[in-house]
């Protein structure tokens, strides 16, 4: 499956807009990990864009991922990236992460909500505008996007950092690796000011 077929199988199986940008960030921090980390960016990428494709038709931990990956193995996704996507829920797939893809997914995943909801909550509506301050700033805030469990995104970061940077990737580094991911496609995000009221 190429980034093209991806893109449409999400469009397919994705209609609330938010998830689609969520993805698609996701996408992007994971083509930056998989840069950084000397990988090919492709799977890396396509295991972000697609790793919630299935949320909306399986929307239950106990479903998503693991009912979808068939829809994705009869579409020709690779295997590893099924793998890896289904990693992202082991509590719902069995499937463990094992892999430096793996632990990026899972690193990624939530902290890219933080990221886009503190850019959609100033005037400016602008990744760009954003700094790593604005979002730690946030982050003490416990009621914003309450639903961000920052005990999970902690032991998801620091999970990656011990696997794939000996233990040396900071939180507030992998937060400021991602929000660069996602500032280099906020037109695509549509976090680009085009918003602002």
């Amino acid at each position: 499956m190429d980034r093209e077929t991806a893109w449409k199988t999400v469009q397919e199986f994705v209609k609330d807009a938010g998830l689609r940008r969520h993805m698609l960030a996701v996408e992007a921090a994971m083509r930056f990990y998989a840069e950084r980390l000397g990988e090919d960016a492709e799977p890396w990428g396509l295991a972000g864009l697609l790793h919630d494709f299935d949320w909306e038709i399986h929307p239950t931990l106990e479903g998503h991922p693991a009912d979808g990956a068939p829809i994705l193995r009869e579409r020709g996704l690779d295997e590893n990236v099924v793998q890896a996507i289904l990693s992202h829920n082991a509590a719902g797939s069995g499937v463990e992460r094992s892999r430096p893809i793996d632990f990026a997914l899972l690193a990624c995943d939530e902290i890219t909500g933080l990221i886009i909801a503190a850019a959609l909550v100033r005037p400016h509506k602008d990744l760009r505008q954003i700094k790593v301050k604005s979002v730690k700033r946030n982050w003490k805030d416990k009621h914003f996007t309450a639903a961000v469990d920052r005990g999970e995104v902690e032991e998801a970061a620091a999970d990656f950092s011990r696997e794939c940077f000996e233990g040396k990737l900071q939180l507030w580094e992998h937060v400021g690796n991602v929000l660069t991911a996602m500032q280099a496609v906020a037109a695509e995000l549509e976090l680009d000011g085009r918003a602002a009221s």
